[in-house]
């Protein structure tokens, strides 16, 4: 069975699902091999669960007519959308970068979404299985996709820019993070870049911020629309910036007023919106749609516990969004501060010093007692009166049930494996 046959069985299906505790009735169900299981195995549980439809890659699996056997299911999933993804010809927003993907992905839909039907990216599913399925999520009613990509190694944006087949494209920055698998900032960067290598190749346009000398030469010679703060000649000047905490800016004769934490977020927002403006949104929605976008799932949430204020940041981290969050943190104008950090994860032979760099840091500065957490932390403990090290979250619980936290503001960041969100639980 070719790839469109298959997809005339699927446009048949009301939904694509991975995962038969998801199946939903009349669906088409792709048995995907993960590392500890053949899911191959479930082909009979889907359609007793009331799939139209199983792509099986393992003939032995094979039930009746409702079976389709493919060589590899997992390419045949990626192929299936991309051939849906050229069924449909609309237009395509991809985002990828360092930091910030997820939230900007959301502020962009919830803007676009003012004035056009969108679907984006659910979550995080942004990898060589996550960009399939949003692609197969989209239908002949969705206007405007909005695809985020992930990576942690070179050629990864490439391959699934030929599969999403982007007309638009946004790197937020080029940052630390997966520093093991792309091998250093270099390669970092020129895994990103594949992203406006794809965008060149085939004349469709960039969205770049003039702030960041990085996305302008890379993007030199591509179709672009920009953005930055006092940029005169940029298409979008963001005039004003303000965070105590919440994200303010000013363009036009427009101040926005976000739910957003941290100078960090700015960027953010400023791409959202100048695509916005891009596809001609009114100015007026673009303000409501950020004011009344509340972020959750643990990025850069306000929460009150008892007397304090926290700033839940527990979704991930690398060196560069851990020190422009102690940056935004510290200048805050509250009193008493404290900061609970998690270790960095991903980072190869760069572990040791990042951490070291971002312990040593903290050391200089007097404004918030700092607990690190983790191992790496930990292996880089240094003598400071405002530095405590633990080498377990568990160590630092049992801590905590010795003290109380009364008044302060407090910031939680770690990678998302340090799951430093449990942390509320020790905070009243």
């Amino acid at each position: 069975m070719n790839i469109q046959e298959i997809h005339n069985l699927f446009l048949k299906c009301k939904s694509l699902s991975i995962d038969t505790r998801k199946i939903e009735k009349d669906s088409m169900f792709f048995a995907i091999k993960g590392e500890n299981f053949d899911a191959n195995t479930f082909a009979k549980q889907a359609l007793d669960l009331g799939a139209l439809y199983v792509v099986i890659d393992n003939e032995s699996y094979f039930i009746d007519q409702r079976t389709i056997l493919v060589h590899n299911s997992l390419e045949t999933l990626q192929e299936l959308a991309k051939f849906h993804r050229s069924y449909l010809k609309l237009p395509i927003v991809a985002l990828t970068g360092s930091n910030g993907k997820t939230t900007t992905k959301e502020l962009i839909n919830v803007v676009l979404s003012q004035k056009f039907k969108t679907k984006a990216t659910v979550g995080n599913l942004n990898n060589h299985i996550g960009v399939p399925l949003t692609l197969l999520s989209f239908t002949k009613e969705t206007e405007i996709g909005i695809v985020e990509m992930g990576a942690n190694h070179k050629k990864e944006i490439e391959f699934l820019c030929e599969i999403a087949q982007p007309d638009f494209g946004y790197i937020t920055n080029f940052g630390k993070a997966h520093l093991e698998g792309f091998g250093g900032v270099q390669g970092v960067i020129e895994g990103k870049s594949e992203m406006y290598q794809y965008l060149a190749k085939n004349n469709k346009q960039v969205f770049v911020n003039l702030e960041d000398p990085i996305q302008i030469e890379r993007s030199n010679g591509i179709k672009s629309f920009t953005f930055g703060l006092n940029k005169a000649n940029a298409d979008l000047n963001i005039k004003n910036i303000e965070a105590n905490p919440f994200v303010v800016i000013d363009y036009d004769d427009f101040k926005v007023e976000s739910h957003l934490i941290g100078l960090y977020n700015a960027n953010n927002i400023n791409a959202a919106t100048a695509i916005g403006k891009y596809f001609k949104v009114e100015d007026a929605a673009i303000k409501y749609a950020i004011e009344n976008y509340i972020p959750e799932n643990n990025r850069s949430q306000l929460l009150k516990k008892g007397s304090n204020e926290i700033i839940l940041d527990a979704y991930n981290a690398n060196p560069s969004s851990m020190a422009v969050a102690i940056t935004n943190f510290l200048q805050l104008g509250n009193q008493k501060k404290i900061m609970i950090l998690g270790d960095m994860f991903e980072l190869g032979d760069e572990s040791q010093e990042e951490h070291k760099v971002i312990a040593d840091s903290l050391s200089n500065q007097q404004e918030s007692i700092c607990y690190l957490i983790g191992k790496s932390f930990y292996e880089n403990k240094i003598e400071s009166e405002n530095i405590k090290f633990f080498e377990t979250f568990d160590a630092f619980a049992a801590y905590l049930k010795t003290i109380q936290f009364k008044d302060n503001t407090i910031l939680i960041k770690g990678s998302r494996g340090m799951a430093l969100e449990r942390t509320l639980e020790y905070i009243s």
